[in-house]
């Protein structure tokens, strides 16, 4: 049987008295690929803003590969979330939301630093590295 990496245990949110997620219980073993479907209005992207760190549980416990990480911040997660909209970090610059996929997995500065700068002249961005 695969190892569990996502776990959410008994997790609740409340949004100013409105119950969006009663009680979710839901693992997700290694190599995994999951779904989740419903209805608008069900809490399936609240259930992925709670998993990437965006939204703090009312209640209950998220853990990945055993760890909890309720008050980890999304950008120390080893998860990521692909939004409808474009999602970026607001805190990082161009550059840093670029290099974060790379730099979780852990690849050599150098390597990004050529990757990141080859994507933004691809994309006509080249000279907003620093920019937030």
């Amino acid at each position: 049987m695969q190892e569990i990496i996502i776990d959410l245990v008994n997790v609740s949110k409340n949004y100013n008295g409105t119950e969006a997620l009663n009680n979710i219980n839901l693992y997700i073993r290694k190599n995994e690929f999951v779904t989740l479907l419903g209805p608008s209005g069900c809490g399936k992207t609240t259930t992925l803003r709670i998993i990437g760190g965006f939204e703090k549980p009312s209640s209950g416990e998220v853990y990945f590969n055993g760890i909890k990480i309720n008050d980890l911040p999304p950008y120390k997660r080893k998860v990521n979330t692909v939004f409808q909209k474009y999602a970026l970090f607001p805190h990082l610059s161009v550059f840093e939301n670029i290099a974060f996929g790379l730099k979780i997995k852990k690849m050599d500065k150098k390597i990004i630093d050529k990757k990141v700068r080859e994507v933004l002249a691809m994309v006509n961005l080249a000279g907003y590295e620093k920019r937030k």
